[in-house]
């Protein structure tokens, strides 16, 4: 009895310590894919496929990690990750995209983003999220 009781405890431990992702994409298949790759160490708390409501959501669900789509139809991505950081410096805005442009890079990481990752490469983003986070000094 004691050890089922202990199993519940760290398992609700480990749940309440994933990180809390929130996925802003307009296309839903890739949001569809990115939550089956997270789901089981990240806290998918919400996803957006609009600029203007990705600014609401990431005030509203005030989440770790902000994983974002450079096309986001209403608010250009790299201005609404500029209001994200100064809103909420502790955010972590990754950014995630099919294009490899060094400019567009430099640009995102100037706004504020923590990351830049490919969605060719998508396996790097759990370990990206993590790392981020274990660099914010929490534990995950």
């Amino acid at each position: 009895m004691i050890s089922s009781i202990t199993f519940l405890v760290q398992m609700e431990l480990r749940l309440s310590l994933r990180p809390r992702v929130l996925l802003a994409d307009d296309y839903p298949d890739m949001v569809k894919a990115v939550s089956r790759l997270l789901a089981l160490d990240c806290e998918i708390v919400g996803t957006v496929a609009d600029g203007r409501v990705l600014l609401e959501a990431a005030q509203r669900l005030q989440p770790d990690v902000i994983v974002l789509d450079v096309n986001l139809p209403n608010v250009q991505s790299l201005e609404a990750c500029r209001e994200i950081r100064r809103v909420n410096p502790t955010t972590k805005v990754i950014m995630f995209t099919a294009m490899a442009d060094p400019a567009t890079s430099q640009a995102f990481l100037g706004a504020g983003a923590s990351a830049f990752i490919s969605k060719l490469a998508s396996e790097d983003l759990l370990s990206t999220i993590k790392r981020l986070c274990i660099d914010q000094a929490t534990v995950y």
